[in-house]
C-alpha cells in the first residue's frame, strides 16, 4: 500500500479500483481478460528472453542494473513525455527539490527528439544569469552528443559540484550555429515568491509551487496591502511567466487565495471513479482586489491551473500569451529502496470543464514583448506540450501546435511591455473590455 505520494506538475490521488458484479456471477469480461493476461505473459517471456541473450552474448560484459533499469525507462517514456522511471538518487533530488533546494544550473527541461528541450530558465540561478532561454535544445554537454541519453542521463551529468562550470552546446530556433554557454553549477535555492510595491500596484511573482508557495504568497500580499493601505491600493500583479509548474496542493491552496467559493480544478483518470474535485473555501487574500495574471509560453501546468480557475470564475484577467498547454497529472510513486515512477495517471480540467491539454489557456488580453536587436533574428517562442513527440492529444483534436507562443521576458521591468500594460489597466490609463472582467457571464458548473 503507498502511504504517501508526492504530487508533481499538476499533481494527482489515486483512485480505488471497484469491480462490479453481474447477477450471473461472472466478472463482465472475464473472457477477455485472461486472453490479454496470457498474451502480456508471453511478452515478458519475450523480455526475459532477450535480457538473457544479451548476457550470455554481448561482446562485453553488460552492466545488468543498468540494462533493466534502461527496459523500465523505455517502458515508461514511449507512454508520454512525462512519464519515467527515478533511481533512488534522482527521487532523492526530486524531493529536495520539492522542499525548494536543489544543486545543479537552474533550467527545468523535457526530451524532443533526442535534445533535452528547456522549458524554462529559472529566475536568478546560473542558467538564467549565463542566457540560457524557454525553448533552447541543448544538444551536447561538454562536447558529448546529448542524442542516445535518457533525459535522466542528461540532467544526472548536468549535475555536480557546486562552482564547477559545464558548457552546453544549444540549438537555438531561428539560429543556424550551435551557441556555447558556459554555465557555473551552484546550489539552487528557489524562492518560488517575490514581491515588491509598484508605488499603487502589488506585483508578486511567483516562479515555482514548491512546499513554501501559499505561505510566501500570502507572506507578501499581506505585506503590500500594509505598506501601501487599502485605499490606495489599485490591485495585484500576479506573475506566472515561465513559470513551469509544481505541486498541485500548493495550485490549489493559491488559487483559493483569490476565490470565495466554486471549484478550482478536477482531475479525471482512466476510470469514472477516479474523478477528483477540489473546492475554493471563503475568504480572499486581496479582500477583493482587482487581479492581473501574466502568463506566456513557459507557463506550465500548476500555473495553468491557477490561471484557468481564476479566469474561469471571472476574478482576474489573464493578459500574456498562451501558455505551454500541459494538461496532464504526473503521480510519484515510491518503489521503496528502489526508486519511484513518475506516471501519466489523469487529466486536469479548469473550472468550467475544459481540458487544457495540448492547447493551453489563452489569454483574455494578447500582448507580445518588443525584441531586442540581438534577438530579432531568432525565434523567441515555444510551441508547447503539442509540440512533444507522444504528447497526450488534446480531447477535441483542437491543438494549438501549429504556431508558438512568445515566452520572453525582459530582464528590466521598463522594458516588460506585458507588465507595464497590467500596471496602466489596474491605473485606469489603459482601457480594455476584458478588464475588469465580466461577472454576468454563465455560470460555471461545479
Amino acid at each position: 500500500m503507498i502511504r504517501k505520494l508526492s504530487l508533481l506538475a499538476a499533481g494527482a490521488c489515486l483512485g480505488a479500483a471497484v469491480t462490479v458484479v453481474t447477477g450471473t456471477g461472472q466478472l463482465p469480461g472475464l473472457g477477455t481478460a485472461i486472453a490479454a493476461s496470457a498474451d502480456t505473459y508471453r511478452q515478458l517471456n519475450l523480455f526475459g528472453d532477450v535480457f538473457e541473450r544479451i548476457r550470455a552474448d554481448y561482446v562485453e560484459e553488460p552492466d545488468e542494473a543498468a540494462l533493466v533499469e534502461s527496459a523500465i525507462n523505455g517502458m515508461l517514456t514511449s507512454l508520454d513525455p512525462h512519464s519515467s522511471y527515478m533511481s533512488p538518487k534522482s527521487f532523492q533530488d526530486m524531493q529536495v527539490q520539492t522542499r525548494g533546494e536543489f544543486g545543479g544550473l537552474g533550467i527545468e527541461v523535457t526530451m524532443e527528439e533526442g535534445a533535452v528541450k528547456v522549458v524554462t530558465p529559472i529566475d536568478e540561478t546560473p542558467a538564467a544569469r549565463a542566457g540560457v532561454m524557454a525553448g533552447d535544445l541543448i544538444v551536447g554537454l561538454d562536447g558529448e552528443q546529448v542524442q542516445g541519453m535518457t533525459l535522466q542521463q542528461a540532467v544526472e551529468k548536468m549535475r555536480g559540484p557546486v562552482n564547477t562550470p559545464i558548457t552546453l552546446q544549444i540549438q537555438r530556433a531561428g539560429s543556424d550555429k550551435q551557441i556555447e554557454i558556459k554555465v557555473v553549477r551552484d546550489v539552487i535555492r528557489i524562492q518560488s515568491v517575490r514581491s515588491r510595491v509598484e508605488g499603487d500596484v502589488g506585483y508578486v511573482r511567483v516562479t515555482q509551487f514548491t512546499e513554501q508557495t501559499f505561505e510566501g504568497l500570502k507572506t507578501a500580499v499581506d505585506k503590500i496591502r500594509k505598506d501601501v493601505g487599502d485605499d490606495t491600493l489599485k490591485g495585484f500583479v500576479i506573475d506566472l511567466r515561465n513559470n513551469p509548474g509544481g505541486l498541485l496542493d500548493q495550485a490549489i491552496a493559491v488559487s483559493d487565495a483569490f476565490l470565495d467559493k466554486g471549484e478550482i480544478v478536477s482531475t479525471r483518470g482512466r476510470h469514472e471513479n477516479e474523478t477528483r474535485r477540489y473546492s475554493a473555501r471563503s475568504g480572499d487574500l486581496t479582500g477583493g482586489k482587482p487581479i492581473i495574471v501574466l502568463v506566456n509560453g513557459g507557463s506550465a501546468s500548476a500555473s495553468e491551473i491557477v490561471g484557468g480557475a481564476l479566469q474561469d470564475h471571472r476574478r482576474a484577467t489573464i493578459v500574456g500569451t498562451r501558455s505551454f498547454g500541459k494538461g496532464s497529472v504526473q503521480t510519484i510513486i515510491p518503489l521503496g529502496a528502489n526508486g519511484a515512477i513518475r506516471l501519466t495517471t489523469a487529466r486536469y480540467y479548469t473550472p468550467s470543464g475544459t481540458s487544457i491539454q495540448a492547447k493551453g489557456i489563452t489569454p483574455d488580453i494578447e500582448v507580445l514583448q518588443e525584441l531586442p536587436e540581438e534577438l530579432k533574428d531568432q525565434v523567441t517562442e515555444t510551441k508547447g506540450e503539442a509540440s512533444l513527440r507522444g504528447h497526450l492529444n488534446a480531447e477535441d483534436g483542437a491543438e494549438k501546435e501549429e504556431s508558438g507562443s512568445q515566452a520572453y521576458v525582459p530582464p528590466d521591468p521598463k522594458d516588460d511591455k506585458q507588465l507595464n500594460y497590467a500596471y496602466d489597466l489596474l491605473r485606469g490609463l489603459q482601457a480594455n473590455s476584458a478588464f475588469p472582467p465580466s461577472q454576468a457571464a454563465a455560470p460555471i458548473p461545479n
